[in-house]
């Protein structure tokens, strides 16, 4: 008797298409993973494939270069969070005071407490090596970012709710925490845990101090509402997440 191998089993056009689609996103998320693991410049573009599942050359179809990856890599993680920010600031219809404090509490759980948080770190500190990707952070994330800031500050100004300040420096004065609580989430926190901070009563703490330094007279109630109501419910609780 002749015994006949079993013709290999073919994927569905509809899987393989599913497969295709889903790539793009593969990629990206292989590439996150690499470069805050080892660093933008000791990542190999190979080894972003290999993580991915897929040749090199596949890579090079969707990302030309490992710049343009990360670029991509920012934009999808970081770039599009302060776009729907952006959105939430305008639309939003309570006071100043309240618009702050929720927008620092919502980018730590859409930013600082996901993956995104590493491209932080790794800008801090690799981005002086690369000019290129130093001027699409400025141009893409940091400008929009403080923008948005600032229009809330600004906002508070015009309704009476904050005293008049320089809104440029009460922005950097607002952000520089945030890439603190970063860092330490990415170096000390990672491995001792008696440095490990709660992201989440310093951005309260935070909120408390600039709201009580900002506020007029006229603001002070709606202010102090504004940090209770901003905590996070677990948080007003008493209990742990």
């Amino acid at each position: 008797m002749t015994l006949r191998a079993s013709p290999p089993a073919t994927v569905p056009a509809a899987l393989r298409q599913r497969r295709k689609e889903a790539r793009p996103q593969e990629l990206l998320d292989a590439a996150l993973d690499l470069f805050v693991e080892k660093g933008f410049a000791a990542t190999r573009s190979e080894e972003v494939a290999t993580r991915a599942g897929v040749s090199k050359g596949t890579l090079y179809l969707y990302y030309p270069s490992k710049e343009e990856l990360l670029k991509e890599v920012i934009r999808h993680n970081v770039v599009n969070q302060i776009a729907e920010g952006i959105e939430i600031v305008r639309a939003f219809e309570g006071s100043s005071s309240e618009l702050l404090a929720h927008v620092l509490h919502l980018w730590w759980e859409r930013v600082g407490e996901t993956r995104a948080s590493g491209i932080l770190k790794l800008m801090m500190s690799e981005v002086r090596n690369f000019p290129e990707i130093a001027q699409f952070w400025v141009d893409e994330v940091i400008s929009p970012a403080h923008q948005m800031i600032a229009e809330i500050v600004e906002g508070g100004i015009a309704r009476g709710e904050f005293r008049p300040v320089n809104v440029e420096n009460v922005v950097h004065a607002l952000v520089a925490p945030l890439l603190f609580l970063v860092m330490n989430k990415h170096s000390l926190g990672a491995c001792v845990p008696s440095a490990r901070l709660d992201p989440q009563a310093v951005i309260g703490a935070q909120v408390d101090l600039v709201l009580h330094g900002l506020e007029t007279a006229a603001g002070a109630t709606a202010a102090r509402k504004a940090t209770k109501a901003a905590a996070p419910a677990k948080k007003r609780n008493g209990s742990k997440r």
